[in-house]
């Protein structure tokens, strides 16, 4: 499956961004995404799977516990096909982070006027 196929799904995205603050048990998760999106614990664990077996998650053994984490690979290749796009994005960015930097410091000098 193709990397954009896997992140297409919603239900296969949130599960990354709660991987992405750590290690999570299965359990863990199936509660969030039953609570979010109002699924079965098969249907949770499907999206595991597809995760799982397109390298967007790992999973080891804890005792009884399966923890899931971010796979790291995939997203690489992600980030490298995006790479191409970057030049939309980051001179925009980089001109607010410019006037945002002036705005402070226009306060700054106003709030030290203020204060002398």
């Amino acid at each position: 499956m193709h990397a954009f196929d896997v992140l297409g799904d919603p239900v296969r995205r949130r599960i990354l961004e709660l991987l992405a603050d750590g290690e999570r048990a299965a359990g863990a998760v199936t509660e969030v995404i039953r609570a979010e999106f109002g699924i079965s614990q098969p249907a949770v664990s499907q999206h595991l799977k597809v995760l799982r077996e397109n390298g967007f998650a790992v999973v080891r053994q804890d005792g009884t516990r399966r923890l899931y984490a971010v796979g790291h690979a995939p997203l690489r290749d992600v980030d490298v096909w995006l790479d191409r796009f970057r030049r939309y994005w980051t001179p925009p960015l980089d001109a607010l982070a410019t006037e945002i930097a002036r705005g402070k410091r226009a306060r700054r000098v106003t709030d030290e006027g203020e204060s002398s």
